[in-house]
């Protein structure tokens, strides 16, 4: 799957916290290091995830939601997801319901 395919239908995909083998990947925490890098402190002084980066859980599996109009706002950033996914043989789902174990 290309993360740029289906723009319009998946504005949104999802990167599952396991490798395309069945394997858990780790660290166990690169989904909130990602989602911190590109996120930002508030006037509440909390951490606050970027609307196109984010956690998310999906039938209780940490995944990392990715917004396609990142690769427009942050090329970079978004290229840098992909290759990370792609170069560690993470799972990619373009949408909620097709992501699984």
């Amino acid at each position: 799957m290309t993360p740029s395919d289906d723009k319009e239908d998946n504005p949104e995909f999802y990167i599952e916290s396991v490798r395309e083998d069945g394997r858990r990947f780790r660290p166990s925490d690169w989904i909130e290091r990602i989602s911190a890098t590109l996120g930002n402190f508030g006037l509440d002084h909390r951490l606050h995830y970027a609307d196109s980066v984010r956690p998310c859980m999906i039938e209780g599996e940490k995944c990392l939601l990715v917004s396609r109009a990142l690769a427009e706002e942050d090329p970079e950033a978004f290229q840098y997801i992909i290759n990370f996914a792609e170069e560690n043989h993470l799972r990619i789902q373009k949408e909620r319901r097709a992501a699984s174990r």
